[in-house]
């Protein structure tokens, strides 16, 4: 048992405060796969130890004041209610990854009061058959950039047991400066694009929040679907298979490639699952959840542990609402990512992601919780999928001097019927498909439609390479 030094209750941020209502109650699952088999007395040894125990939001109990505000009340960790340990096999007659996969689908879609309001809002469990680890934490303790930083902080390189992962280097924020009597009315014309695109997404955020919805396909959910019950599969890339896609567009970047993939196989999927079902140009709206500190990327701990609120810890993301429009196979595997980087370029050219951000904020601050979770629950509601990237360390990595195999991270259920969460590890990508499986029972073909997706962009972009050579 490890206690803090008790000090006097904290106010959660308006961000963990909307992850606590009843219509966006959110918790994060990340699974951990390594080489060899679990020591339970070394990773509870090392859990106890580590900074993420000490951190005052893994030691602080949620407590609600008379008014029903919420706050932080440091108390002391008692490892034993925060380990389980699972010894059998979690599902009978399946692989290891079916069977782990199954096993956080059915968490998916428990109430994350499970999690228990006498202790701190987290947990992990020690699948012991499966050689795996599964980390259960409220999204309220904080978003994905920050858990991640915090699980690397306590993990060390395979091929250097004393250094940590390296996680990227800073973005430097710097931007050329050109010469030339052009360049202020570039600079003009920038500046009418920043605000236009702005005011194109405020009106649209405020209309999707009350009424405009897309058009429903078979892979829409809605109002409720939070509540039906889920299937996982797994999507697995290759980096430099997506490395190769982007190189056949100037200036694509992964995310580009990404959304280029989640376009082309849903469309796949579409096709096969309902053929003249969807009509051509039916709009198909995502909502992507986008990092907003300073320093883009994983963060090192000890910034998020300063002062600077432009680096610190939490809930600091905003969203961008991204369309994609159905057509047909048009024979061109890289007219998908062309597409998809010709939206993503408009989005950023807007204050999207950061309004989004401060709309929340100032919802939370002047409506309430209620409403404020109200209106983001009605974005879900009437929008299509979710999709998440994390980036990952570039080399392998061991915690507790178990070399990690995988890791892989979707959280619980939404309104929407797709929810699809990606981490790089690496060289390799994989991404968490979570349906609800009335709507979509087949995951694992949607999943091979994004894994063809891909191969069939790569085979396309090295015959354009090659044409060019």
């Amino acid at each position: 048992m490890w206690s803090p030094e008790i000090g006097p209750d904290e106010p959660l941020t308006p961000a963990g405060r909307l992850f606590l209502q009843k219509e966006m109650n959110q918790v994060i699952y990340c699974v951990v796969g390594v080489k060899h088999p679990l020591d339970v007395d070394a990773l509870k040894s090392a859990i106890q130890s580590s900074l993420m125990v000490k951190h005052p939001r893994f030691c602080s109990l949620m407590v609600r004041d008379s008014a029903g505000r919420e706050h932080w009340r440091r108390t002391r960790v008692d490892m034993d209610r925060h380990v389980v340990v699972v010894h059998g096999p979690v599902a009978d007659g399946l692989s290891d990854e079916a069977a782990v996969n199954e096993y956080l689908a059915d968490l998916s879609t428990d109430s994350p009061g499970l999690l228990g309001d006498d202790k701190p809002l987290w947990d992990v469990h020690l699948l012991m058959a499966h050689r795996c680890l599964v980390f259960r934490i409220h999204h309220a303790l904080g978003d994905g950039i920050s858990l991640m930083s915090m699980f690397l902080a306590s993990c060390r390189r395979v091929d250097d047991p004393e250094a940590l992962p390296t996680i990227g280097p800073p973005s430097s924020g710097k931007r050329r400066r050109g010469g030339g009597g052009g360049e202020w009315w570039k600079a003009v014309e920038r500046v009418l694009g920043v605000v236009w695109f702005t005011l194109v997404f405020v009106v649209e955020f405020v209309l999707r929040s009350m009424w405009v919805s897309d058009r429903k396909t078979p892979v829409s959910g809605g109002a409720g679907v939070e509540l039906w019950p889920r299937k996982l599969a797994t999507a697995r890339f290759r980096l430099e298979d997506m490395k190769v896609v982007k190189s056949a567009v100037a200036n694509a970047t992964i995310n580009d490639v990404l959304f280029g993939i989640i376009s082309a196989g849903l469309f796949r999927y579409l096709d096969h699952r309902s053929p003249d079902a969807v009509r051509e140009g039916t709009r198909i709206t995502g909502v992507a959840m986008v990092n907003l500190r300073e320093q883009p990327g994983l963060q090192e701990l000890s910034n998020l542990m300063k002062g600077n609120p432009g680096l610190r810890w939490g809930n600091k993301f905003g969203i961008l609402l991204l369309p994609v429009h159905y057509h047909r196979s048009s024979g061109d595997p890289l007219e998908y990512l062309r597409k998809a980087k010709s939206m993503i370029d408009r989005k950023k050219k807007s204050l999207e992601a950061y309004l989004s951000y401060k709309i929340g904020d100032i919802a939370m601050t002047y409506l309430g919780a209620r409403i404020a979770s109200l209106l983001n629950y009605r974005i879900v509601c009437n929008t299509t999928f979710t999709i998440s990237n994390v980036l990952g360390p570039h080399e392998e990595i061991a915690v507790v001097g178990n070399p990690i195999t995988y890791i892989r991270a979707n959280s619980s259920s939404l309104p929407h019927a797709l929810t699809m969460h990606m981490v790089s590890y690496a060289g390799r990508a994989d991404m968490q498909i979570l349906v609800a499986k009335d709507i979509i029972p087949d995951p694992d073909f949607l999943a091979k439609c994004f894994e063809d997706a891909l191969l069939e962009m790569k085979a396309a972009a090295s015959t354009t390479v090659n044409s060019k050579k």
